[in-house]
């Protein structure tokens, strides 16, 4: 394949002078979808860029001809990456910006492997969106239980309604930044902000974090119906009554309501329930169409974190006592083979309420600006 190959429908990179920003040495663990086109952002953003992977062909390629060719074959990567199979301290210690972007199931195994080996004066971010089956926990709580304090207050978390191919070919796209470190998520604003990459901060990191992992359920749920034969109306039913479920879910661990109309809420569930770019709309969708799970699984060609992350989804409501049922039907159709028509009774067949619960007062009295009744979800 020649380089003009490698580089059809991918835009110009425009340079735009910022006083502001610093030129980093990055590094990036994860040489998947997501990990390589963040590496290739910040190379075009002109920072020098390792990128660690443990599969030695996919290291080599980008090395001898800057191209991942297991992940990204149609693209060329910029020449200021370099890959590499080994984390040695000098390379931990000598990189003042490193992002990581391997699923959260190995999330723990990885950051133990560096416990004691990272610089809490760099700048940490996550870009994986999911949460621990065997645990149930949030990539906020791992953090803190292996890595501890100051890393878990200053770790930020890269999130928003963005696809990996479309950042390479530099396609306009807006994410968000959240820490409740103000400064590490200004950091990491002034790192990734570009003209066609628009980065905005949050304080709010359970929310993003929760609405990261979850739209990937409701996205297998929404892929599982278009594959059914559903179509539009259905999957803006799924998208919108999945937002309150985990508008409910964030709210019980403590999340900032305002988080799920963001980029990193509705923004992001819009992207992934309705595209059959999104893995995880394409597990559903197969499934939809008949396909076994362990089949799509084995031959999907990257990893779903929706599948792993409807199991510890489903203990999560069940030990926070929160009505999902999509979360539950789902759970139930991955893992415990339910009837696909069965899981559709259930959900159409559910006992008739209100949209929103909490004090909602009548038109006539309607409280002033400023009251502190609310409605949300039901």
């Amino acid at each position: 394949m020649t380089d003009t190959e490698h580089v059809r429908n991918r835009l110009p990179f425009v340079v735009v002078e910022d006083e502001t920003r610093t030129k980093e040495k990055c590094l990036v663990l994860g040489v998947g979808h997501f990990g390589s086109c963040l590496a290739d952002h910040l190379a075009d953003l002109g920072n020098d860029v390792v990128i660690y992977g443990r599969d030695p062909e996919v290291i080599d390629s980008i090395n001898k001809t800057h191209v991942n060719e297991k992940y990204f074959k149609d693209y060329k990567l910029s020449t200021r990456i370099s890959g590499t199979t080994e984390l040695s301290d000098e390379l931990l210690q000598s990189s003042n910006v490193i992002v990581y972007s391997i699923p959260t199931q190995a999330m723990r195994t990885v950051l133990s492997g560096l416990k004691g080996r990272l610089n809490p004066k760099h700048l940490l971010c996550f870009a994986n969106k999911g949460i621990e089956s065997s645990t149930g926990k949030l990539p906020t709580e791992i953090i803190l239980e292996v890595l501890g304090e100051p890393y878990a207050s200053n770790a930020v978390y890269l999130s928003g309604p963005t696809f990996s191919e479309e950042i390479v070919q530099r396609l306009p796209s807006a994410i968000t930044a959240a820490s409740k470190s103000h400064e590490r998520a200004q950091w990491a604003q002034r790192t990734f902000h570009a003209p066609h990459f628009r980065v905005y901060t949050s304080a709010d990191t359970v929310g993003v974090c929760v609405s990261g992992a979850l739209k990937n359920v409701i996205a297998i749920g929404s892929g599982l119906a278009t594959g059914r034969g559903f179509q539009n109306n259905t999957r803006a039913g799924i998208i919108t009554r999945g937002l309150a479920e985990i508008s409910r879910i964030g709210l019980k661990l403590g999340a900032d309501p305002l988080t799920f109309v963001g980029l990193a809420g509705i923004g992001d569930l819009l992207l992934t329930a309705s595209s059959e770019k999104s893995r995880n709309f394409t597990v559903g969708f197969r499934l939809g169409k008949g396909e076994s799970l362990p089949h799509i699984i084995a031959t999907l060609g990257s990893t779903a974190e929706g599948v792993e992350t409807t199991r510890a989804a489903y203990k999560l409501v069940q030990k926070l006592d929160v009505d999902a049922p999509m979360v539950t039907i789902m759970y139930k159709l991955l893992f415990e083979d339910m009837p696909m028509g069965e899981a559709l009774r259930a959900l159409a067949t559910r006992e008739m309420k209100s949209e929103l619960y909490g004090w909602v007062p009548p038109p006539a009295e309607v409280p002033a600006p400023g009251s502190e009744n609310v409605a949300i979800a039901n």
